[in-house]
C-alpha cells in the first residue's frame, strides 16, 4: 500500500507543478497582450498629437487626458502582471525539491562480490 501512496503523492506533486506552469504561461500571455495595449494606446496618443500639430494647433486637453489615462491604466496592468509572474516564478523556484526516489548504498556497491 505504501507504493500506491507514494505514487499518488508523486502524481499529485507533478500535477501541482504542471498547473503552476500552466498558470504562469497564462500570465505571460496576458502580459504580452497588456504590453500590446500599452503600445496601441501610446500610438493613438502619438497620432492624435501629430494630427493636431499638422493642423496647426494643439491637442485638446480633455483628449490628451483621455489618452494619458488609457496609457497609465495599461502600464499599471503590465506592472501588476509582471509582479504576479515574479511571484509565480519565485514560488516555483522556492518549492521544496522532491525526495530521493530510491535509497542508495554507500560507495555505490550493490553488495555482490
Amino acid at each position: 500500500m505504501a507504493l500506491f501512496d507514494r505514487l499518488r503523492q508523486e502524481l499529485d506533486r507533478a500535477g501541482r507543478s504542471a498547473q503552476r506552469a500552466l498558470d504562469e504561461g497564462k500570465l505571460r500571455i496576458e502580459l504580452f497582450r497588456a504590453r500590446q495595449s500599452v503600445d496601441r494606446f501610446a500610438q493613438r496618443l502619438g497620432y492624435a498629437v501629430y494630427r493636431a500639430k499638422k493642423a496647426g494647433g494643439e491637442i485638446a486637453p480633455e483628449e490628451l487626458t483621455a489618452h494619458m489615462n488609457n496609457v497609465t491604466a495599461a502600464e499599471a496592468e503590465v506592472a501588476r502582471l509582471e509582479t504576479l509572474i515574479e511571484e509565480a516564478t519565485g514560488a516555483r523556484r522556492s518549492a521544496p525539491p522532491p525526495p530521493p526516489s530510491a535509497p542508495s548504498t554507500p560507495g555505490g556497491t550493490t553488495g555482490a562480490a
